[in-house]
């Protein structure tokens, strides 16, 4: 993994792809659902749209397939898989040793477009929840990513202007995020 340039103060993680292996089972929750709603599963569409909201995704998935597809039943669907598979959830541990080795040397939070129960229940299934201030989720109601908002908000809690900020993504929108914010940023998928 990169060294931290010298001029960093604070780093910031995404959640699913980055800090936790999630990804797999998020993938495998969203062909259940397609399924279960009568829909051919479009795997790489939706795996181009790591980061985004289930909303938007199922609006952009409209669009493309010109599709009315219920965003209320397939939501209900994935979250429901999702659920039941969560807490099997396993570290990347390239990265969880990257927050690990900082732990206690500068601030560390984290910011997910994911819900509250699964960011926390997978940080926690794999003992690491407690080295983040703050967890930034979707029951925070900040605009998603590639919006820079969550990043420059996770900057904000813990003190640190954006430019002194690091930012470990998987996604192309976090890593457009995390440009906007004025921040360096890290893609993870080069080092897995």
């Amino acid at each position: 993994m990169r060294k931290i340039p010298k001029n960093i103060k604070a780093l910031i993680f995404d959640c699913d792809g980055t800090l936790v292996d999630t990804m797999p089972l998020h993938m495998e929750a969203w062909k259940k659902a397609f399924e279960i709603n009568g829909r051919e599963f479009p795997h790489e569409f939706i795996d181009s749209l790591k980061g985004a909201p289930l909303p938007e995704i199922v609006q952009m998935y409209n669009e493309k397939f010109n599709d009315n597809l219920d965003f209320q039943k397939i939501g209900k669907a994935k979250k429901h898989f999702t659920h039941e598979s969560i807490k099997t959830a396993k570290a990347i541990q390239p990265v969880v040793d990257v927050a690990i080795k900082n732990k206690n040397l500068m601030p560390m939070s984290v910011a997910s477009g994911g819900s509250e129960y699964n960011v926390h229940t997978s940080l926690n299934s794999i003992g690491i929840l407690d080295l983040f201030y703050p967890v930034l989720t979707s029951k925070n109601n900040i605009p998603a990513k590639p919006n820079p908002d969550i990043f420059l908000e996770c900057a904000k809690q813990m003190n640190v202007s954006p430019e002194d900020c690091l930012v470990f993504e998987d996604g192309d929108f976090g890593l457009e995020a995390a440009e906007r914010a004025g921040m360096q940023s890290v893609d993870v998928r080069k080092y897995l």
